[in-house]
């Protein structure tokens, strides 16, 4: 393996299982994420859509691992597509204190859209 092929797979990796990781967080309903829901005017009826959109997110980034060719790109731009908004959201409601969150999200989503489209 040469070495942007390792960063690909580590940041794309990280993207995949955070993405997962908060997909499952919203179908448990969180305290945390009800919070941050709440603060920034999401309903709590939006969690499912929110947490499917974050889950075939995630999965469709973890099919570069098996070769699947123009799925994780799209999958990718999807994340950045959903994490602006989600950035959006927390700029329109005020909400500051916890903004790193989306912040990162979005970072990750970029950094992977980046390397898989350098790597097509």
């Amino acid at each position: 393996m040469t070495v942007p092929t390792l960063l690909t797979g580590a940041v794309v990796g990280a993207t995949a299982a955070a993405n997962l990781s908060i997909a499952v967080a919203d179908v448990l309903r969180a305290r945390f994420v009800l919070d941050n829901s709440a603060q920034v005017n999401v309903p709590a009826r939006w969690l499912p859509a929110l947490a499917i959109a974050k889950g075939v997110g995630g999965a469709g980034l973890a099919l570069w691992f098996l070769d699947v060719p123009v799925v994780p790109i799209a999958a990718a731009a999807g994340l950045v597509c959903f994490f602006l908004g989600a950035n959006l959201a927390h700029l329109r409601a005020r909400v500051f204190h916890n903004i790193a969150f989306p912040g990162v999200y979005l970072a990750l989503s970029l950094s992977s859209l980046t390397l898989l489209a350098l790597d097509a």
